[in-house]
């Protein structure tokens, strides 16, 4: 028996899926959290051997609670279950330790047939995201993802780099290296495609 939690804000849907799962013979829904804090907070009480997550919602997101697990929760299995369709998403969830990631919008049968896949070892990616992910890649830095997430938060250059224990100048190197490679006109439309991309 596969024991799940399930990790959905939106509890219309975490519902209908702790039914649908429910219905496979060798699953089990132990528990159900509306955010990653508090899937956490359940994991250290349940004996749980998949994490079903959404990417985005509050408190702490899917990618952050897979980030968590990796060094909490080693064992347990990560599947991301999710309405964004972006390869900057995919890519940092792969990053943050998720085994799966797929689309809410694809066949129910996707997700019971990744479940039991990753509980054999395996690495599950959208089919059409994954075709995407070749062609679609990050060229982002970590310094860059820093300056545009402090650009999309309003903060000014001496104040980035004060927080990142930088230069000014060099601050302000990222941030041209960053619109550069994203072709954007200023720092903050540089943010905003990063942004929309899931690269931050």
């Amino acid at each position: 028996m596969t024991r799940i939690l399930l990790v959905e804000d939106q509890e219309l849907i975490s519902s209908a899926l702790a039914a649908l799962l429910d219905l496979e013979d060798d699953f089990e829904v132990v528990g159900r959290a509306p955010d990653g804090r508090e899937a956490l907070r359940q994991l250290e009480g349940l004996e749980v051997d998949v994490v079903v997550t959404d990417v985005e919602m509050p408190h702490m997101s899917g990618l952050d609670l897979a980030g968590a697990m990796r060094t909490r929760f080693p064992a347990v299995k990560v599947v991301m279950l999710t309405t964004f369709a972006r390869v900057g998403y995919l890519q940092r969830a792969m990053e943050s330790g998720a085994d799966a990631y797929l689309l809410k919008d694809g066949p129910t049968r996707s997700l019971s047939a990744a479940i039991r896949g990753v509980m054999a070892g395996a690495k599950i990616i959208d089919p059409e995201l994954a075709a995407r992910a070749f062609v679609e890649s990050d060229p982002l830095s970590h310094r860059e993802k820093q300056v545009l997430r402090f650009s999309e938060a309003g903060s000014s250059t001496r104040e980035m780099a004060q927080r990142l224990n930088l230069s000014e100048g060099t601050v302000r190197n990222y941030l041209s290296s960053a619109m550069g490679k994203l072709e954007a006109g200023t720092r903050f439309e540089a943010a905003q495609i990063a942004r929309k991309k899931g690269w931050i």
